[in-house]
């Protein structure tokens, strides 16, 4: 049996994207790894960490400064500034965006397209969700297979937004959490406890719901937010440490569930965006392959890998793009192994390379193609000769598992 990553989150008194972000700074992910891929972004934003009290306990919180803007981002300006991260941790800010995009669509009526973020697509919140990414992937949490975060306190009253006063928890929170499943704390405060941003971190990250898991704590990290209200703790707490693997000690065993659904009247163009569609919003994969259909009639089986925080948003996404009337879902476990991303300098430029582990052997490099397809042109080489060059030059040592301190 070996040790694998858990995290449990605490948000019984509510989430926000900085208090995240501060929690997971407190509990040992680097803030200079942090700073460092923010400043990739290359938006005007900055980072800084001070200790603070809330009603009586310590706490972490983090100032995002940012200049002031009225430009309102669509989603495709805003996964354009995140294509800048690189591997886990671009997917995982990517697809928090893409929830709130699919959350603010279902609110106003509007499709994902036309949706322009006001409060969310702000520079601050920007480097909220990019900055838990890259922490966790840090803390080698965006790979654990157990996440789990409790029932959610969201408030209740009022709150002012670019649309005018709306009612807490906000339409975007509501929908968010009730995609996602997610259950709702009770709670006394007459406040926003539970912002968008938080809410759609906290459903992108999320592999179940509930108490703290069966694990060995080695990390605990508090978050504050802003306000001090005098009534509860206003702080969000996270624990990260280990537990004992129901898997081989070469590789993670995890739930997930395929969906499927037989397609044969879909303009065949729209595949390639609808798989992409599909991971971009959490789809450990997807894939179509054809089918012969009554009447000779071509088509395709569509499958869909996806944990159970995301099942519901795959469906929609499936309903939506498709013109299917029905899915079919399996629940499946799945054995993986354990991956990470790293960048190499070749001849032509640096290549990012995905490598997979048996114990601390890498049995797959993968270069990015993009990449080496570029370092190829500059080069003047054929690009079968710098992806031969990246392997070789991905380093043959597994990472060390766990955060840092």
């Amino acid at each position: 049996m070996s040790a694998a990553r858990v995290l449990w989150v605490d948000a019984s008194n509510g989430a926000a994207g900085d208090m995240l972000l501060a929690a997971l700074l407190d509990a040992g992910a680097s803030l200079d790894t942090v700073r460092a891929g923010l400043a990739r972004l290359g938006v005007p934003v900055a980072v800084d960490v001070t200790a603070v009290r809330r009603h009586g306990f310590r706490a972490a919180h983090v100032r995002v400064d940012a200049p002031e803007t009225d430009v309102h981002r669509g989603l495709s300006d805003v996964l354009a500034v995140l294509s800048r991260l690189d591997g886990p941790a671009h997917d995982f800010a990517a697809g928090v965006f893409t929830r709130l995009a699919e959350a603010e669509a279902r609110v106003h009526g509007s499709t994902v397209d036309e949706v322009h973020f006001h409060e969310v697509g702000a520079l601050d919140a920007i480097a909220d969700v990019a900055g838990c990414a890259l922490a966790l992937h840090d803390l080698g949490l965006l790979d654990a297979p157990s996440r789990v975060v409790s029932p959610v306190a969201v408030g209740s009253g009022t709150v002012r937004t670019a649309h005018g006063p709306l009612p807490v928890p906000a339409p975007a929170v509501v929908e968010l959490l009730t995609a996602a499943g997610a259950p709702l704390a009770a709670h006394t405060a007459t406040m926003e406890l539970c912002t968008p941003t938080g809410a759609a971190l906290l459903t992108a990250l999320a592999t179940a719901w509930g108490p703290p898991p069966a694990m060995t704590p080695s990390a605990v990290g508090v978050g504050a937010g802003t306000a001090d209200p005098p009534g509860h703790a206003n702080v969000l707490r996270v624990l990260a440490g280990t537990t004992a693997a129901q898997a081989a000690a070469d590789w993670q065993e995890g739930e997930l569930f395929q969906v499927e659904a037989t397609v044969d009247d879909l303009d065949p163009r729209v595949w390639p965006d609808l798989l992409e569609e599909l991971r971009s919003v959490g789809a450990a994969d997807a894939w179509c392959v054809p089918a012969l259909m009554r009447k000779g009639r071509p088509g395709q089986v569509l499958t869909v890998l996806v944990d159970a925080a995301r099942l519901d948003l795959a469906c929609r996404v499936v309903y939506t793009w498709t013109t299917t009337l029905g899915v079919r879902v399996h629940p499946v476990r799945r054995r993986a192994l354990r991956r990470d991303s790293v960048t190499v300098e070749v001849t032509g430029g640096a290549v990012r390379v995905k490598r997979a582990f048996l114990g601390a052997e890498v049995v797959t490099a993968q270069p990015e193609y993009d990449d080496a397809l570029a370092a190829a042109r500059t080069a003047g080489v054929p690009v079968t000769a710098v992806i031969d060059a990246a392997r070789a030059a991905a380093s043959p040592q597994a990472p060390e598992p766990g955060p840092r301190h």
